[in-house]
């Protein structure tokens, strides 16, 4: 009796939707458990840049400049998937939120949700984060309020350092975080990550940035938007857009019934193929072991 070979092709919607589901958690707990500390490392990089500005010095080539370069350089080609794949923030509140709905699935309870109308306001917020951090670093008062930083208290927990005595203010702002993360997909990316609001800014290439063809929708179709952890409007063909909000997790991929959403400079690719993604995985891999992290 012969053997079917196994190929992805001869996969199902539902088959294909599961497997680029647990390619993109494989590849977040690999970069979570190797390299965790890519997104403190290129934040480093700014905070770094504003306090040599701030003390009137040289802005000198350093590791964390590097890191934050990287990383830049990195999402301008390929948008943000750093963040929907890669950033052990981002990792950690898809799974808090993944925990909490699935609690109130077995309890049988509708999970909270953040109003629609308080999730676009909010947006505005790690902007003014990012600005707040930049100005107390350029003012050199950053350093005196280091305890009250939840990423170097996260950072410090991935490293297995857990002398954070110091630390009170920075553990009760990441304990509201982990709440707000249960509450709302990508809390903290969406609300107050400022790299988000330095990746937001990039312009990116819209090569691989997603676009759908509008004209096959069903009408009065949201799909994409309603599972888009940041309730992005895709662009339509032709309009070489790029939303600076889009973490580029390809949930709206699978999602669309009709299989519309694509990327905007490659034709056929959809974004979300398996091969796509391992190589866009191992190309940040490199880019991280380059720059050292």
């Amino acid at each position: 009796m012969e053997r079917k070979k196994f190929h992805i092709g001869n996969l199902t919607a539902r088959q294909r939707k599961k497997l680029h589901m647990w390619l993109r958690a494989a590849v977040q707990l690999i970069c979570f458990l190797f390299f965790s500390s890519a997104f403190t490392a290129a934040f480093g990089g700014v905070k770094y840049i504003a306090v040599q500005l701030g003390a009137g010095e040289k802005v000198e080539w350093t590791g964390f400049t590097t890191a934050l370069a990287g990383l830049c350089g990195f999402t301008i080609v390929f948008g943000r998937f750093f963040c929907g794949f890669a950033c052990a923030f981002g990792s950690l509140g898809d799974f808090v939120h993944r925990v909490y709905c699935q609690i109130c699935k077995k309890f049988r309870r509708k999970p909270l949700k953040l109003d629609g109308k308080w999730s676009t306001g909010l947006s505005s917020l790690k902007y003014f984060v990012l600005a707040a951090v930049a100005v107390l670093c350029f003012l050199g008062i950053y350093p005196r309020l280091r305890g009250s930083s939840p990423w170097d208290v996260f950072s410090m927990i991935c490293r297995g350092n857990f002398q954070l005595a110091g630390y009170i203010p920075g553990i009760i702002i990441l304990l509201l975080i982990l709440a707000g993360m249960c509450v709302q997909e990508r809390f903290f990316c969406r609300f107050l990550c400022p790299m988000g609001a330095v990746f937001s800014m990039l312009p990116v290439l819209p090569v691989f940035s997603l676009s759908r063809n509008r004209e096959t929708c069903a009408p009065r179709c949201s799909a994409c938007t309603g599972r888009c952890p940041s309730d992005i409007q895709l662009p339509a063909d032709g309009s070489y857009e790029t939303p600076g909000d889009c973490f580029q997790c390809q949930k709206c991929v699978d999602t669309c019934p009709k299989q519309n959403i694509h990327c905007q400079g490659v034709e056929g690719l959809r974004g979300n193929e398996a091969w796509f993604t391992v190589v866009r995985s191992g190309i940040f891999i490199a880019v991280c072991i380059w720059i050292g992290i």
